[in-house]
């Protein structure tokens, strides 16, 4: 297994830092045009249809053919719109989606030409909060789109897309933290590395479960998919948009949903380490063989994102933010304060069977909080039961407290 060394980055030719930058973006792009045929695909076949299966042999060609009709399309310009950011809202939401691609690591060290490499464009002390950085500003492409449109859906769209981002962002910056206790680095080539033993969704099953559901909120998927809901917001924060605008902003929904699904494989599944048995085998674990591991680990997530488009509906608003706040980050927190203690009690020398009870131990506690607290909650907002009326036939709800007043003071 051939790890790479942190001192190669920043130190290739010009012309293998262009050619990586070239093969990431033709990866994203075939993986979004593969995507989509293949999650239409997958739709009709879990909904009993045929998917797209008439331009090309079974119909591989519909989303060249889709994207070519997009591109000849007319690019209309609404009358009441904010013209300059109307139109630099999809560019603002394409390029962060990209520019994240940077610090994922898709395999080992390589020679190319003669020249070591590792399949990384960049590595940083702080790689996984620069993802985190660099997706937050692609929220504001949809919140610009939203305002800039000058109607009123739209901009609901918008904010929706706010509020996701700042309720499940949190949530997913949380889930990070065991990552980053475990593997001492926020580094992502560290990060992998440090997963050769055990990965991750091993031994931090809450923190995975956790970021699988906040990427999902965050890419603005179903069941998630509130800033852009047709059923009442007719089409969210694009319906003004058409031709290459609209496009523009589809692919920057399933290029998100490509670098989330890369992070997650990087944080949880081993990066592009080769799962077991395969990994026994010799070899499988260095030249360009890590890339075919990595891909595969990729659309393994993609398909679920597909998945739950075709199986869960639409949730509410209200469920939605409850899910983030008053679920994911109090889960978060407290698996975080488990985690930090089993690990400091295991660098002082205590043994793994007495580190996992105590944090069974601080588990139990903050189970039995929640769940006093909740009882607590459920009690002090127990409703009044209904009262009768006089003649004790037909019960009415409780009468409101002036009334009440002047109906004892009549009796």
């Amino acid at each position: 297994m051939t790890y790479p060394d942190p001192t190669l980055f920043g130190h290739d030719p010009w012309w293998l830092v262009l050619a990586k930058s070239l093969g990431i973006f033709a990866f994203l792009l075939l993986t979004v045009l593969a995507a989509i045929l293949i999650e239409r695909k997958i739709l009709g076949r879990m909904q009993l249809r045929f998917g797209p299966n008439r331009v090309g042999p079974h119909g591989l060609l519909q989303s060249l053919a889709d994207g070519v009709k997009l591109a000849l399309k007319e690019g209309l310009v609404p009358a009441g719109v904010d013209k300059w950011i109307y139109l630099a809202a999809p560019i603002i939401s394409v390029i962060p989606a990209f520019m994240a691609f940077a610090v994922i690591p898709l395999g080992g060290e390589v020679s190319v030409f003669g020249y070591r490499t590792a399949l990384q464009l960049t590595d940083l002390p702080v790689a996984v909060l620069y993802i985190l950085a660099v997706t937050s500003i692609g929220v504001y492409g949809i919140v610009l789109a939203g305002w800039a449109s000058g109607s009123v859906y739209p901009l609901l769209g918008g904010l929706r897309s706010s509020a996701q981002v700042i309720s499940y962002e949190i949530a997913m910056a949380l889930s990070f933290a065991a990552v980053f206790i475990y593997a001492g680095t926020m580094s992502t080539s560290g990060i992998v590395a440090a997963q050769n033993d055990t990965w991750y969704i091993v031994l931090l099953l809450p923190s995975f479960l956790v970021y699988v559901t906040a990427m999902v909120g965050e890419t603005n998927r179903a069941p998630f998919d509130l800033p852009e809901a047709e059923g009442e917001l007719v089409g969210g924060f694009h319906t003004e948009y058409s031709s290459l605008k609209f496009a523009m902003f589809m692919l920057a929904e399933y290029v998100n949903m490509t670098t989330v699904s890369a992070l997650a494989t990087t944080l949880f599944l081993g990066g592009w380490q080769a799962p077991w048995p395969i990994s026994i085998a010799d070899g499988a674990n260095s030249g360009w063989w890590p890339l075919l591991w990595f891909t595969v680990k990729v659309w393994l997530f993609l398909f679920f994102f597909m998945w739950l488009r075709a199986t869960l509906p639409r949730m509410r608003y209200d469920q939605f933010m409850a899910l983030g706040w008053k679920i994911l980050i109090p889960v978060s927190l407290g698996w975080i304060m488990i985690v930090a203690i089993t690990h400091s009690l295991r660098d002082q020398g205590y043994q793994a069977p007495a580190t996992a009870a105590i944090g069974l131990a601080v588990a139990a506690v903050i189970l039995l909080a929640l769940i006093g607290r909740r009882r607590l909650r459920a009690r002090r907002i127990r409703p009044e039961p209904v009262r009768p009326a006089g003649d004790g036939a037909f019960p009415v709800p409780p009468l409101p407290v002036k009334d009440r007043a002047l109906e004892d003071a009549d009796v």
